[in-house]
């Protein structure tokens, strides 16, 4: 059950969970504000949370609606789209075989049997990016799991509304937001290796901080420059 605290000028989703502490989210593309608290926690105590965070509440709120977005996609010739944030010009060709995606030097070229529509040619470029981050990915993994001392048992490449990853430490699972696969590779980098730090350190505390300064010196960098990429309009 979601309760909604008003605080002026913003509203907050409060959502009680099976948990120990108390975690503040804002999610694009609007902003929207939500607390995971305690199952017992008062709904007083909540709020005086809430407000003693408005500040950086109303700051990222401006970040998030200051971000750029992409134009919608119609999957036409010539259309401009991004692997490992390289842009590249898509080249669609008519042939009566499965979808079938290559790059092939400043080109895109996706192959779509005749009267495809926009939708299932948008199916089979999710697609080819999903395998396409899901092959890094698992170099990275394999590099970092070693560095860090870790070991992942899951990892799921999927379209994401809010998050580029995410980490269950209990469970020793990863999610990665198919659309990393438009960004620089460095960059997807950062994503892992804050996912896997989880591993480590589940919260975002001094010891998380002190553990990416330690291992990926700059990861503040890498993380402000993915933050100020584009967002796909559709998935945001």
């Amino acid at each position: 059950m979601t309760e909604v605290l008003s605080l002026g000028d913003v509203s907050v989703d409060v959502i009680k969970k099976d948990i120990k502490n108390i975690h503040l989210s804002v999610y694009p593309p609007t902003g929207r504000v939500r607390i995971s608290a305690p199952l017992r926690m008062r709904t007083e105590t909540i709020r005086a949370f809430a407000i003693g965070k408005l500040g950086w509440i109303r700051q990222h709120q401006r970040k998030i609606k200051a971000q750029p977005r992409e134009a919608p996609r119609e999957y036409l010739d010539r259309e401009s789209h991004y692997v490992w944030g390289k842009r590249y010009m898509m080249r669609l060709e008519e042939v009566e075989a499965p979808s079938e995606v290559v790059v092939k030097h400043n080109k895109l070229l996706l192959r779509i049997r005749p009267g495809t529509s926009a939708a299932k040619k948008q199916a089979a470029l999710d697609e080819w990016y999903r395998h396409q981050l899901k092959t890094e990915a698992s170099v990275l993994i394999e590099k970092w799991e070693e560095i860090l001392g870790v070991q992942v048992a899951h990892v799921y490449v999927q379209r994401m509304k809010t998050k580029w990853g995410g980490c269950s430490p209990a469970t020793r699972t990863l999610r990665l937001n198919s659309e990393l696969a438009k960004k620089p590779k460095e960059c997807v980098e950062y994503i892992v290796v804050h996912e896997l730090m989880h591993l480590l350190e589940p919260t975002h505390n001094a010891r998380f901080i002190s553990l990416m300064d330690l291992h990926l010196p700059k990861w503040r960098h890498h993380r402000d420059a993915i933050n100020g990429l584009a967002l796909r309009a559709e998935a945001w």
